[in-house]
């Protein structure tokens, strides 16, 4: 047995080396043929193959974008794709279409899309927009099977998804979760914690907080179970990351870090806000007065200091071509995903302002995505093999695919041509970033998160449920140490003591903080305070009675029935929990 799954595995390992190898492959043709659509819709099928349909939907959108240059002549690239398209009509597109001409080859190009996207937005959990390709395909090739299945499935899984046997496409849930890691191809991700790195950040550290220093630490590592108590028979399992440590005492409310970061956005509408900061702008009549751009007045910076920020380091690249608006208009339910949304706008004008890849910028390159291994990411595809991964990156059609090459293409970027820096693994790693890191803050009246940022030193500061620093946001990223501490130690960050920050509200009973900690982190809090107070609430809770032999006896028979449901559902589903399409399992 042991032996079969050995050959099993080397044969999965070879075939998942030759799909990458062909990725490749199909990604260099690209840079010497930008506008080829058969490429991309080859490499579609190569990120299929390989456990990627976010990836695939996003080349065969790409695709879909070209086949419109081909037919309209008046169209940018339209000359360039049609060239590259003739290069295709012998041998045709996967088999189908060789040698009948241009016109049927566009047709069969124009489906395998609406096939891709509809298949693989299904997969990512993108129900809404895999139904509209399905209908789009299907106006296009009326009676198309996969189409047809595809669409019959989507309705189905709705109906199951919203619990009604009524369902209105309208309301079909949009929002999915895809693979969250170091893609194997991506060549940016440094050594977070090499010498080189530590270096870099301490030199960008002596500008903002003088008194620290960035070092490599342990933490606890996120709890999956409710560990209470601090046993010392008990081995908490910790896990390497960076952290920030006082080289010299600090003494109580003394500054502890003061940062800008060009990386702020803001939804506002209705208060204006500093484009930079996103604080509040000066009233009109007041000593201080608002800095407008020269080109596009309706951008205003609170201060020259602001203005000369960001002509340095990302307004050209927007200026005077309404960018930010794609992102801002917008449903109160989607307001979480488009702030995030205008932070990957920003990198994105960042990278073209600086001429740097978006992965290479300071402000994005050494921070934590909450990566998890590509290896626990891979579908599995044996009939033994358990239960499907779990993905973990948010994703929608607008958030990852469209809207980030609208805001391009308003930046007068090509999208196809400049594919190195823009290709959509490099918005999902930088989404990883963000959604890891990113802090927000709310609209004082309506409560809605209104500005969002991204401080890449503030973030070295890990977190803990009993800080000895708080924080505050306004035009600068404020830390400082705290006056007092929860649990009555002496205020204060001696030399050599680890900076810890609090990413929640650290006045919430202990449950509420572990279950924003699974929520917001992935796994419940582990640190001293939360385990004391846990275990305090378990003796009351108790009265008297074996409370942890209980839970431990009801989690242990829980997990026996989860074990088993997934093993069930494992059989009949595909990767991210969606079944099979009538035997549809990848895009060939």
């Amino acid at each position: 047995m042991d032996t079969e799954s050995d050959e099993e595995a080397q044969r999965a390992h070879m075939a998942t080396t030759a799909l990458l190898a062909r990725r490749t492959r199909l990604t260099r043709s690209l840079r010497d043929s930008p506008y080829d659509l058969v490429l991309y819709i080859e490499r579609a099928v190569a990120h299929s193959e390989l456990g990627y349909p976010d990836l695939a939907a996003g080349d065969a959108y790409r695709a879909l974008l070209l086949t419109d240059e081909v037919r309209d002549e008046g169209f940018e690239y339209h000359e360039a794709a049609a060239e590259a398209l003739r290069g295709h009509e012998e041998r045709g597109i996967l088999g189908e279409g060789g040698g009948e001409g241009v016109t049927a080859l566009l047709e069969v190009a124009s489906t395998r899309c609406y096939r891709i996207l509809a298949i693989s937005l299904l997969l990512c959990g993108c129900l809404k927009s895999a139904h509209e390709f399905c209908e789009r395909g299907l106006e296009k090739a009326p009676g198309d099977e996969e189409l047809t299945q595809a669409q019959e499935y989507i309705i189905n899984l709705a109906r199951r998804r919203l619990k009604t046997e009524t369902v209105n496409p309208e309301d079909f849930p949009d929002q999915g979760l895809v693979r969250r890691e170091v893609y194997p191809w991506n060549d940016y991700e440094p050594d977070r914690y090499s010498k080189e790195t530590l270096e870099f950040l301490n030199a960008e550290l002596a500008k903002v907080a003088p008194k620290c220093v960035a070092l490599v630490t342990e933490l606890p590592t996120l709890g999956d179970a409710l560990v209470t108590g601090i046993d010392t028979d008990f081995t908490m399992p910790t896990n390497k990351q960076l952290g920030l440590f006082a080289k010299e005492d600090i003494g109580p409310m003394e500054t502890v870090l003061h940062e800008i970061s060009a990386l702020t956005v803001n939804n506002s509408q209705v208060y204006p806000l500093c484009d930079a900061c996103s604080t509040e702008l000066p009233d009109v009549g007041s000593e201080e007065q608002c800095v407008p751009c020269e080109e596009c007045v309706e951008t205003v910076y609170c201060s020259q200091d602001c203005h000369d920020f960001a002509m340095e380091t990302y307004h050209p690249a927007v200026c005077d071509r309404e960018v930010d608006g794609i992102a801002k208009n917008t449903h109160q339910r989607e307001t979480a995903n488009m702030l995030h949304l205008l932070l990957l706008g920003r990198a994105l004008a960042m990278s073209a302002t600086q001429d740097i890849h978006p992965l290479e910028l300071k402000e994005v390159k050494y921070i934590w995505g909450d990566f998890l291994p590509t290896s626990s990411n891979a579908v599995p595809y044996s009939p033994q093999a358990g239960p499907p991964p779990v993905w973990t990156l948010p994703f929608s059609f607008r958030a990852n695919i469209t809207g980030p090459l609208d805001m391009l293409e308003k930046m007068e970027i090509d999208v196809f041509a400049e594919l190195d820096k823009y290709d959509l693994w490099i918005f999902n790693t930088l989404y990883s970033k963000f959604r890891g890191t990113a802090s927000a803050r709310v609209n004082k009246l309506d409560g809605r998160p209104e500005v969002a940022a991204v401080h890449p030193l503030w973030c070295l500061a890990n977190h803990d449920c009993d800080p000895n620093v708080q924080w505050e946001w306004g035009m600068r990223m404020k830390l400082w140490a705290r006056g007092e501490r929860i649990d009555g130690r002496s205020p204060g960050v001696a030399k050599g003591e680890e900076i810890m920050n609090h990413y929640c509200d650290i006045e919430l009973p202990v449950q509420e903080r572990r279950e924003w900690a699974k929520g917001s982190l992935g796994g419940y809090c582990m640190c001293d305070r939360c385990r004391r107070e846990a275990k305090k609430e378990e003796e009351v809770a108790a009265n008297g009675v074996d409370m942890a032999a209980m839970v431990s006896m009801v989690n242990g028979m829980s997990m026996v029935h989860e074990i088993s449901k997934a093993h069930e559902m494992a059989a009949n589903e595909q990767p991210n929990g969606v079944p099979e399409v009538n035997g549809i399992r990848q895009i060939t």
